[in-house]
């Protein structure tokens, strides 16, 4: 694999330097899982579409991209409701 070098502050080099220690790893072996970790907005773009058609093929219905969007957010209503009754559950034990 080709290597360069990238150049950052000196407190950023050695922020870098113990985050990788703490890891057993080198500074370019971390920045490359940090890399990997954060995908593109082309990457991202990507899985969404890849995603909508898993969806679409798995409930065998059409649905536009328009209407993706204008869809409810169904995941982060059922943390909502999670969170509220945790939080319901908790005050019921005190």
């Amino acid at each position: 694999m080709a290597s360069t070098t990238i150049q950052v502050p000196r407190e950023t080099r050695d922020h870098l330097a113990e985050l990788a220690k703490e890891r057993g790893m080198s500074i370019g072996l971390l920045v490359a899982a940090l890399a990997e970790e954060q995908p593109t907005a082309a990457q991202r773009a990507e899985r969404l579409a890849a995603d909508r058609d898993v969806v679409r093929r798995v409930i065998g219905v059409d649905i536009g991209d328009e209407e993706f969007e204008q869809a409810p957010d169904v995941l982060g209503n059922i943390y909502k409701i999670a969170a509220e009754k945790v939080r319901a559950a908790r005050d019921a034990a005190a």
